[in-house]
């Protein structure tokens, strides 16, 4: 992946003009199908243009895959209603499949896209999945583009690989920082153990040690683990022998790095006293998650001990407040920042396949960076570094609070990555 421009054609530009003025396109006559061969065998785009999406429609980030489910649906109705008004004879199909969050099944479905003509995919949500995949994916050319992946072992130049939120090289520093800014001495690690949570613990650990935290325990669990009896009883060992030794429980914070399945994880915490003492510091994996307010006595525990889950801050743009209100809508809550960049990857293709008239999935990856400096879209605009992953000036740090009418998630922070500066609103 290149971020910096290497000679933009004047198709590029022409789409630029198209983005900022919708003016009308005319592009081949309709089909019924295509697929990469047809379409580099007919010079130009034509009927359907596929486009699959890689969701983890069950398991323990279902809630936030069907957030983005709802938001590339309504992207791709957008883009088409677009081009028909634009002229064009061609639309695009979302496939999409459900990953399941198991890495192996994720690339079983890239395969059976592969198989179908698809060559550009949105997804997968989680690390664990992406990596799995890429090397089936590079090898093919297969340009997948990740609304949520932030591993960092997966931040790698001149891949067929696109994230648009950060690394985790920009998330893993803020819960020890946050730590040290309430004087906490002594830190816990628990995560789930895939690529990602190994990675994002990594950089979290270096950062505590960097700041003078002690690391006072690892709990690393399996990510098919569903009830935490055993991880539970072993943190409360662990925060019970430091309160022995002299320190105070509100000098010692957990960190739990996870996904929806933190839900059981709480159920269990919350029949311990002391772990209602401790400070508690999340992830992206939980911020916004409304697993979390499924259960009185989770919400309860969780509002009680504050929380804090780091997300990175999408721009409030006119098309976040709308997509936001639409979500709301199917689902009751509002959704995870990563459904903003489903949205904006499904118009961002669109906008390279206008500029391209291909459906060739290396040249849509080599002006993507390009058109991105031009486009504006939910979640604001999206700056690729040399790896092709977003760039970030801050993370949302949110909690849920108590409210006259019920539990519910809240920004109630600010997190510099520049200055590692947090601010409360």
């Amino acid at each position: 992946m290149k971020y910096m421009r290497k000679g933009v054609s004047t198709t590029v530009a022409t789409v630029m003009a198209i983005i900022a003025l919708v003016i009308g396109v005319v592009i081949g006559y309709a089909a019924t199908t295509i697929t990469a061969t047809t379409a580099e065998k007919a010079g130009g785009l034509k009927g359907e243009v596929p486009i699959g999406v890689l969701l983890p429609l069950s398991g323990p980030l279902a809630s936030y895959a069907t957030n983005d489910k709802i938001a590339a649906q309504a992207a791709a109705e957008e883009v088409n209603a677009f081009l028909e008004k634009a002229g064009a004879n061609w639309r695009i199909k979302l496939y999409i499949e459900d990953t399941e969050l198991k890495p192996a099944v994720g690339l079983e479905k890239l395969q059976s896209l592969y198989a179908k003509g698809v060559r550009i995919v949105i997804g997968p949500m989680a690390s664990s999945v992406l990596k799995q995949l890429k090397e089936y994916a590079d090898s093919n050319k297969i340009l997948v583009i990740s609304q949520s992946s932030t591993g960092v072992d997966l931040a790698i130049p001149d891949d067929f690989i696109y994230r648009f939120p950060p690394s985790d090289v920009y998330q893993g520093p803020i819960g020890p920082r946050f730590a040290k800014k309430l004087g906490v001495t002594h830190i816990i690690f628990v995560w789930r153990g895939n690529t990602w949570g190994d990675g994002l613990e990594r950089v979290a650990e270096k950062t505590a040690k960097d700041l003078g935290i002690q690391v006072a325990g690892k709990i690393r669990y399996s990510p098919e683990a569903t009830e935490f009896s055993a991880e539970v009883s072993n943190l409360v060992n662990l925060v019970n022998k430091l309160v022995d030794q002299g320190v105070a429980p509100e000098k010692i914070m957990v960190q739990l790095i996870s996904y929806e399945e933190a839900k059981a994880f709480f159920l269990t915490a919350a029949d311990y006293d002391i772990l209602w003492k401790v400070k508690w510091f999340g992830s992206d994996g939980t911020a916004y998650s409304s697993k979390l307010l499924e259960d009185p006595k989770v919400a309860e525990f969780v509002s009680t001990v504050r929380f804090v889950s780091p997300t990175f801050a999408p721009t409030k743009t006119p098309k976040y407040v709308e997509l936001t209100e639409k979500i709301k809508s199917e689902t009751g809550s509002a959704p995870e920042p990563y459904a903003y960049n489903t949205y904006d990857e499904v118009w961002a293709i669109a906008y390279a396949l206008l500029a391209v008239n291909k459906y060739d999935s290396e040249t849509v990856k080599n002006v993507l960076p390009d058109i991105l400096q031009h486009y504006y879209g939910a979640s604001g605009y999206i700056v690729l570094d040399k790896n092709g992953d977003r760039v970030v000036e801050s993370y949302e740090l949110t909690e849920i609070v108590k409210t006259a009418s019920g539990f519910e998630w809240r920004a109630t922070g600010t997190y510099m990555t520049a200055t590692g500066e947090i601010i409360w609103e």
